[in-house]
């Protein structure tokens, strides 16, 4: 099971999640501040439609009623614009929440946007990262090097069900 390791993650574990406000792959706005009461699995990815970004997410979606029962609700974030999401949603049959971040203020906020490098070329993204807030709004769980794959959403269920 992944655990808390580097110092970004030990400054996040129980503190109060950040604060956000941002609109869904309909256009409909959403608050962290709305989910109090309930747990929120928040995972971060860096585009919508690329092979990692999909598996991942449909694996999110297949598991959306255990999540339910586990009292949480799942959101994705990536700073692509909520005609992306929708278009992404609907070609994969994805039912949980996709936030646009356009400007990515709330990924800066989760430490999760900042250089990345691939074949040689260096460019400013997301970094694949879960996040697992309390009903009280608190982080308690992060996993900083997060898998774009099936098997993630299960780590993340599992989790969720062995702390709560």
């Amino acid at each position: 099971m992944s655990k808390a390791t580097d110092s970004t993650t030990a400054t996040l574990i129980n503190k109060k999640a950040p604060p956000f406000t941002l609109p869904d792959q309909d256009g409909k706005t959403h608050k962290l501040s709305e989910y109090k009461g309930r747990y929120v699995v928040l995972f971060f990815y860096p585009k919508d439609s690329t092979p990692g970004c999909t598996k991942e997410s449909c694996g999110f979606t297949a598991h959306l009623k255990d999540f339910e029962k586990a009292n949480a609700v799942v959101m994705s974030i990536s700073i692509l614009d909520s005609k992306s999401k929708k278009k992404f949603a609907e070609k994969h049959g994805l039912q949980h929440v996709l936030l646009a971040d356009e400007d990515h203020a709330v990924a800066e906020k989760y430490g999760v946007w900042g250089e990345k490098s691939f074949m040689g070329r260096k460019f400013m993204g997301i970094s694949r990262e879960t996040f697992v807030i309390d009903p009280d709004g608190k982080i308690v769980m992060h996993w900083p090097k997060a898998k774009g794959s099936e098997d993630h959403p299960v780590e993340v269920l599992a989790w969720l069900k062995e702390n709560q």
